[in-house]
């Protein structure tokens, strides 16, 4: 089984680079909406990964991100799995809560123990075979290692590095992150919206 294989199309990659938009500054506080994570999440999907040299394919679609009041998101997609090679078909849809955290290497915010909530199959009375949730969860586990749900731009990831993040939250349907220290100061103006 081939675990590691993760296609990453390069143009999802420079799409998703390039619709960010700039997080809010509030002192200690770096705010981030909704809308801005979800925009970045529609350009890095879908995604697809492979096991037993490619005999099994599972893809995830259409990430769909809710931002309730508390510690965890809540994330859901669309799967479709396909065997020898074959064209995936829709398997159902999956959603999951996940806490947050934030990888000063990739200048992003990542899922932080991911877990299936819920499964609703594509066709009644289907249910999610083991082969398929254990691909699922190696490509979840994978993901939040690797792939951050959403990037900060490097301008202002550089001077977050050099900071200690106190606390990652969901409040009003935001991505708040308190800091050590008020990043007003530090970073330079017109980077941030205010």
């Amino acid at each position: 089984m081939n675990l590691r294989t993760l296609l990453l199309p390069a143009a999802c990659l420079a799409v998703a680079a390039s619709v960010q938009a700039a997080p809010r500054l509030d002192g200690h506080r770096l705010v981030v909406e909704a809308a801005d994570v979800q925009q970045y999440l529609d350009g890095s999907f879908p995604r697809s990964q492979k096991a037993l040299g490619g005999l099994l394919a599972l893809t995830v679609s259409q990430p769909r991100l809710t931002l309730p009041a508390g510690s965890r998101l809540d994330l859901q997609f669309d799967l479709a799995a396909g065997a020898g090679g074959g064209a995936p078909r829709p398997v159902g849809n999956v959603q999951l809560s996940s806490g947050l955290r934030y990888d000063a290497q990739t200048r992003g915010f990542h899922l932080d123990q991911p877990s299936v909530e819920t499964f609703r199959p594509a066709v009644a009375g289907a249910e999610l075979d083991s082969a398929t949730r254990g691909l699922l969860n190696t490509w979840l586990a994978d993901y939040a290692r690797r792939e951050p749900i959403y990037r900060i731009e490097p301008a202002i990831a550089n001077v977050m590095g050099a900071l200690q993040v106190k606390t990652i939250g969901i409040e009003n349907g935001r991505i708040a992150v308190d800091f050590n220290k008020d990043l007003g100061a530090l970073v330079p103006q017109g980077l941030l919206g205010h």
